[in-house]
């Protein structure tokens, strides 16, 4: 299995929860290599050789391919693709430059494509699956978040696009997030926080591996599900 982003954060507990299950990981990841070579190391000690690691900036889209070719030279196939890597940052109207767009658009929809669609031929081989990470404010827009929820829509359209043209073959599905983990940033101070929680029906903020599980159970135990978007948000989806 090819997991981006999965260094840290809520890759970082996809690839505990994928490796628990007895998944072997190409673990990609663009800057965070100290936390990619822990997580390896803690992996491969419970299982031998069972976590590569690949570095690429997703932008540089000639590097796509190979990180397919390369899961595949490592491993021998691959049976799933969790696309997860993602950019996030504010980009207010009137403040928007090209800059933010190809960053944004670029990580969040872009590479999602043309990593879908390098695998897709070695996906159709195994019968595997595709998880894209999207986010529960691709249906209802962010506030000063112009194109990252332009992104993250795009990417559940390209969900559901991809889950028909990929058929029968290879199932691709999504899990939104909701208030899990707060960006590194610290763009959303404590009163914001508790703002948010305040307005998700569970009254509480949800754990990383509530996504993991959603994620595994898409890959593993979801063989009729095609196109679905999962809201892993505690109810705020239906809040907002």
């Amino acid at each position: 299995m090819l997991v981006t982003g999965g260094g840290k954060r809520l890759g970082a507990a996809v690839c505990r929860r994928l490796h628990a299950a007895g998944a072997n990981l190409m673990l990609h990841y663009r800057a965070s290599a100290g936390e990619a070579r822990l997580l390896q190391a803690e992996l491969n000690h419970l299982r031998a050789d069972s976590v590569a690691l690949i570095q690429a900036d997703l932008l540089d889209h000639s590097k796509l391919p190979s990180l397919v070719e390369q899961t595949v030279n490592r491993f021998g196939q691959l049976d799933a693709l969790v696309n997860n890597a993602s950019s996030f940052f504010p980009t207010p109207v009137g403040e928007i430059t090209a800059a933010d767009w190809e960053d944004l658009i670029g990580t969040n929809l872009r590479a999602p494509l043309f990593l879908s669609q390098a695998a897709a031929p070695v996906l159709k081989k195994t019968q595997g699956a595709i998880v894209n990470i999207t986010d529960i404010h691709a249906d209802r827009p962010l506030k000063n978040y112009v194109i990252y929820s332009v992104a993250k829509a795009g990417l559940v359209g390209l969900t559901r696009s991809l889950a028909r043209e990929l058929a029968p073959d290879v199932r691709v599905n999504a899990v939104a997030p909701g208030p899990i983990l707060w960006p590194d940033e610290e763009q959303f101070d404590e009163l914001a926080r508790q703002r948010i929680i305040s307005h998700t029906p569970l009254r509480r903020e949800g754990v990383p591996e509530d996504v993991a599980k959603a994620v595994h159970f898409l890959l593993a135990d979801a063989s009729y599900v095609t196109g679905e978007t999962i809201n892993v948000d505690g109810g705020r989806h239906v809040a907002i």
